[in-house]
């Protein structure tokens, strides 16, 4: 079994739930699936979902546990709850970001956020950015959020510019 931590994010999918978890556990280090749950007769029943398919694929990304669920068409994923990787670099920025908007969308937010191929919400930011947005100093924090403002993708050289103050 894997780790158990007291609150585990659950995404509802139509039916993509395994091929999302294998997709997510190729794009981040250190993740797993620890287990996948299948529908038996009752439970196939009940939610008019076919007997042996996937009900539940149980998650791991970067030791972060995750539980995925096939529930049908009912719900559809929103920006309203979104996931926030921080990276270190430019490179880890752009890895996740290429990995993450391949088959969805790039261009449905600003500010680092985008939408994968299942309609997932994610912010791909500078683990800096809070620091930076927080700053004691107003002006500095104003000029990053200014510069985060016209981005899609955040660029980590144009806002550590704009905290420096540098044109």
């Amino acid at each position: 079994m894997g780790l158990v931590h007291r609150i585990t994010p659950c995404l509802w999918f139509a039916d993509a739930a395994e091929d999302a978890a294998t997709a997510y556990c190729d794009i981040f280090p250190n993740s797993r699936i620890t287990r996948v749950l299948r529908y038996d007769a009752a439970s196939a029943r009940a939610a008019n979902r076919p007997k042996g398919s996937v009900l539940t694929v149980e998650f791991e990304l970067d030791d972060q546990s995750f539980t995925a669920l096939n529930g049908g068409p009912l719900f559809r994923f929103n920006e309203s709850i979104s996931f926030v990787v921080r990276c270190d670099t430019q490179a880890e920025i752009d890895h996740y970001w290429d990995a993450l908007t391949r088959g969805g969308d790039p261009m449905a937010q600003q500010c680092g956020w985008l939408k994968d191929r299942f309609g997932v919400s994610w912010q791909v930011v500078p683990a800096s950015l809070p620091d930076w947005l927080s700053d004691a100093d107003p002006a500095r924090a104003a000029r990053v959020m200014r510069a985060m403002l016209a981005m899609r993708k955040l660029d980590v050289a144009p806002l550590q510019a704009a905290y420096d103050g540098e044109d």
